[in-house]
C-alpha cells in the first residue's frame, strides 16, 4: 500500500515522536543502572543528578544548543539560526528537536554515573551546562550539521564524515568529558592505594533492570535516526539487539578466561558497549558486521575497564570504557565494514578511515581541551569534589539531607560505638534489608550483653573470693598471734612450775609451796584446755556439727556459777559486781552447758576490760513478749565505734598484737553469739570508747517455760 505524500509526513513525525520517547526512556536505564552500581548511601544522589541534567538539557538545548547544532551554519563551526525554533517552527521540526535534545540529555548523563559518589550537586549541575551548551552542540555541529533543510553542513559532515547515531557525537562526546572530570576529581576514598579494594555497588538486580531499560530505548536511540519509517527500520533494529547481545557474551568469555567466573557488571558495560559500537554504522552493516563490531566492542571495553584501573582511574560505571573507547572503535568500524557505496561520497575505504579518524580526533580533542579547562577553572574557584568526611557519611545525607534504613542503622551503631552503651538495642524497620541486618545485630548485642554480665559476675565473685582468701589470710595471722600468746602463756607456766619441782629447788618435794606451784600446773592445763575447746567448739558451730541438750536451766544457779569462776579477778581488781535477777523469773527451755559458756564469756570480758574499781552490772528480766533477756554491763574501756562488728568476728581483738594488754583467743563474743543464734536468740553490743561496753541477748519466747520459776 502507498502512502500518499501528506499522510506519509505525518507517519514519519509519529515514528519520530516515539523513538523520541524511548531515547528518553534511557533516562530511567541510566537512572537503574547508576543507582544500583553505586553504593545505598549515595542512590539518591544519582538519582537526583539524572533528574536535573535532563531538565538543564532540555532547557539549554531548546535556548541556544539546537540553534548551534542545527541552524545555519557559520563556516562549518556552528550553527547561527533557530534558536527557541526561531520563526519557522513546524511539526516536524519540535518532533527533531525533542529527539536531539534527548540525545543531548544522553550525553549528560554519562558524565553522571562517571564521577558518581564523591562530585558535588552543585558540581555536576555547572558539568551539564558546560556540556549541554558549550560541547554537545558544536560537536554535534560538525558532523550532524544541515540536518535541517535549507542549512549548511558541518566541516567534518562536508569531508564525508559518517555518525550515523552517535557513536562519537553522543558517546564520545560524554565520555571525554567523563573522562576529564575524572581526572579532576580523582578516585573515591579506598577504591586504590594500599587499602585499596573493589566498591560493590548496592542493587545489582536495579542495576540490570537499568540495562534492559536502556537497552529497549536503544531501539529509538538507532531507529529514529533514519530520517523516515522505512524498510531499513528493521535492520537497524535487528543490529543493535546483536551488536548489544554479543558484547555482553564476549564478556561473560572474557571474565570466565582471565578470573575463573562470570561478571555481571563486566557483561552489562559490554552490553553497552556493543550497543554503542554499532550506533556509528547500525544502518549501512550486514548482521554479520554487526556481530563483529560489537564483540570488538566489548573487548576494547573490557580491556579499557583494566587500563583504567592500572591508572587508578576510578569510574564507577565503566563510562569511559563503554561510551568513549567503544564510541571511537565504532566510529572507525564504518570505514572498515560498511561497503564504500553506502558512504555516498568518492572516498575509498582508506580515504573514509582517515575522516573517520579525523572525526574522532578533532571531537575528542575539542571536547576533552574545553572541558577540561572549564572544569579545572571551576574546581580552582568551588570544589568539585566533597569534603572526605561527606564521601563517609554518604552524599544523600551530606547533599541532600535525606536518609535511609541501612543509613539510620549506620548512624545507631556509630552512636553506640563512641558512648560506648551496648545495653539499648537499635530500631528494627521491618521489610527491608536492613531491619533483616537490625534484627541479626540485636541478637548480637543481646549475646554480647548476656557473656558481659557473666563474665562482670565470675569478675566480682573472683574478687569476692580474693578478698575472702585475704581476709582468711589476715585472720590465720591474727590467730596465730592470740593463740601463741594464749598457749605461750600457760605452757610457759607450766613449764617453769615442772622445772622449779623437778629441781627441788625449794627443797625435797614435800615442801608446801609445791602444793601452789601443781595448783598452778594444773590450772593452766585446764586453761590451754579451754583454748583447745573454744577452737573446736567454734568449728563445730561453723560446720552445723554442734548440738544442743536442752533442758529447763535456772538462770539463778547458772549466774551463781558463773560467778565463781570469775570472783577471784574480781576482787583482785576491786570490782564491783551487782547481780539483779527476779526471783521469780522463769527458767530456760536451753542447754545449760552452752548457756554457762555465754555468760563466762561475757562476764570474762567484762572483768577482763573493767579498769581496778570498776562495775559490773549482770540482770535479767521477762520481756512483754514473754521471751528473756540477759545483760552484762561494764563500765571499761570500751571500744570505738567501728570496732563493734568486728568484735564479732573469730580471732578479732582490738588490740591484735602479740604483746597487746588482754589475753584471749578473739573467739569469746564469736561463740557467743553463735550459741545464742542456735538457741534462735540475738545478741546486741553498744560501747563507747573509755565509758564501757553493753552485751545484752534477747532469748526466744518459746525458751521460755512459764509456771516454772527459777
Amino acid at each position: 500500500m502507498i502512502l500518499n505524500e501528506g499522510l506519509s509526513e505525518y507517519f514519519d513525525i509519529l515514528w519520530l515522536v516515539m523513538c523520541a520517547i524511548l531515547v528518553i526512556l534511557m533516562q530511567a536505564g541510566f537512572t537503574c543502572l547508576e543507582s544500583g552500581l553505586v553504593r545505598a548511601k549515595n542512590s539518591i544522589h544519582v538519582a537526583g543528578k539524572n533528574v536535573v541534567d535532563f531538565c538543564i538539557a532540555s532547557l539549554l538545548f531548546w535556548l541556544f544548543g539546537f540553534g548551534i547544532m542545527f541552524g545555519v551554519s557559520w563556516g562549518g563551526i556552528i550553527g547561527t539560526s533557530y534558536f527557541m525554533f526561531g520563526n519557522t517552527a513546524s511539526a516536524w521540526l519540535y518532533s527533531f528537536f525533542l529527539f536531539q535534545m534527548a540525545f543531548c540529555a544522553i550525553a549528560t548523563t554519562i558524565v553522571s554515573g562517571a564521577v558518581a559518589e564523591r562530585i558535588r550537586f552543585t558540581g555536576y549541575v555547572l558539568c551539564s551546562c558546560i556540556l549541554s551548551s558549550l560541547i554537545y552542540p558544536v560537536a554535534g555541529h560538525w558532523a550532524w550539521g544541515g540536518s535541517i533543510p535549507d542549512t549548511n553542513s558541518g566541516w567534518l559532515a562536508k569531508l564525508g564524515f559518517i555518525d550515523f547515531a552517535g557513536s562519537t557525537v553522543v558517546h564520545s562526546v560524554g565520555g571525554w568529558m567523563a573522562l576529564a572530570a575524572l581526572l579532576i576529581v580523582g578516585p573515591r576514598i579506598g577504591r586504590f592505594g594500599p587499602q585499596g579494594a573493589e566498591i560493590e555497588g548496592s542493587d545489582l538486580p536495579k542495576a540490570t533492570l537499568g540495562l534492559m531499560l536502556l537497552w529497549v530505548g536503544w531501539f529509538g536511540f538507532t531507529g529514529g535516526s533514519l530520517p523516515q519509517f522505512t524498510g531499513d527500520v528493521p535492520l537497524v533494529i535487528v543490529n543493535t539487539t546483536l551488536g548489544g547481545g554479543i558484547g555482553g557474551l564476549t564478556a561473560l568469555a572474557l571474565s570466565w578466561h582471565f578470573k575463573g567466573r562470570p561478571n555481571v557488571i563486566r557483561s552489562i558495560s559490554c552490553v553497552i558497549a556493543g550497543l554503542v559500537s554499532i550506533s556509528a554504522c547500525a544502518h549501512m552493516i550486514t548482521p554479520y558486521a554487526a556481530v563483529i563490531i560489537g564483540m570488538v566492542g566489548g573487548v576494547v571495553c573490557y580491556a579499557g575497564t583494566e587500563l583504567l584501573l592500572k591508572l587508578e582511574i576510578d569510574d564507577v560505571i565503566n563510562a569511559v570504557p563503554a561510551h568513549l573507547f567503544a564510541g571511537i572503535w565504532g566510529t572507525l568500524a564504518v570505514a572498515l565494514f560498511a561497503p564504500t557505496s553506502a558512504f555516498g561520497t568518492d572516498l575509498s575505504r582508506l580515504e573514509q578511515f582517515w575522516v573517520q579518524l579525523l572525526g574522532v580526533i578533532s571531537v575528542g580533542a575539542y571536547s576533552f581541551t574545553v572541558g577540561f579547562i572549564l572544569l579545572s577553572v571551576i574546581d580552582r574557584f568551588f570544589a568539585l569534589r566533597v569534603d572526605p568526611e561527606s564521601e563517609r557519611i554518604g552524599l544523600n545525607v551530606a547533599e541532600h539531607g535525606a536518609n535511609t534504613s541501612l543509613l539510620k542503622l549506620l548512624q545507631q551503631m556509630e552512636q553506640q560505638r563512641l558512648e560506648g552503651d551496648f545495653s539499648r538495642p537499635v530500631e528494627i524497620e521491618t521489610e527491608t534489608e536492613a531491619g533483616t541486618i537490625a534484627m541479626q545485630y540485636n541478637m548480637i548485642l543481646d549475646k554480647f550483653n548476656s557473656e558481659t554480665q557473666k563474665r562482670e559476675k565470675a569478675v566480682k565473685e573472683m574478687r569476692t573470693a580474693k578478698d575472702a582468701a585475704l581476709m582468711a589470710s589476715k585472720t590465720k595471722s591474727r590467730f596465730l598471734a592470740n593463740v601463741s600468746h594464749e598457749l605461750r602463756t600457760p605452757l610457759n607456766a607450766i613449764m617453769g612450775f615442772s622445772e622449779a619441782m623437778q629441781t627441788q629447788i625449794l627443797g625435797p618435794l614435800g615442801h608446801g609451796k609445791y602444793v601452789e606451784y601443781s595448783d598452778h600446773i594444773f590450772k593452766s592445763g585446764q586453761h590451754l584446755l579451754n583454748l583447745i575447746k573454744d577452737v573446736l567448739d567454734l568449728s563445730k558451730m561453723e560446720e552445723g556439727k554442734l548440738d544442743l541438750n536442752s533442758a529447763p536451766v535456772n538462770l539463778h544457779q547458772v549466774i551463781a556459777r558463773v560467778r565463781s569462776f570469775v570472783d577471784m579477778e574480781i576482787q583482785n581488781a576491786h570490782i564491783k559486781l551487782t547481780v539483779d535477777i527476779p526471783e521469780d523469773i522463769p527458767r530456760l527451755n536451753a542447754d545449760e552447758r552452752a548457756m554457762t559458756q555465754i555468760l563466762t564469756n561475757l562476764l570474762s570480758n567484762a572483768v577482763k576490760f573493767s579498769h581496778d574499781g570498776g562495775g559490773i552490772d549482770v540482770k535479767a528480766w521477762l520481756r512483754e513478749d514473754m521471751g528473756i533477756s540477759i545483760l552484762v554491763r561494764d563500765n571499761g574501756s570500751g571500744m570505738e565505734p567501728d570496732s563493734i562488728d568486728r568484735a564479732m568476728e573469730p580471732f578479732i581483738q582490738v588490740d591484735s598484737q602479740i604483746s597487746r594488754r588482754h589475753k584471749g583467743t578473739g573467739l569469746g563474743l564469736p561463740i557467743t553469739k553463735s550459741l545464742v543464734e542456735l538457741h534462735g536468740g540475738t545478741i546486741t553490743l553498744e560501747s563507747a570508747l573509755n565509758e564501757g561496753t553493753t552485751v545484752t541477748i534477747h532469748m526466744p519466747k518459746e525458751r521460755t517455760i512459764l509456771g516454772q520459776a527459777a
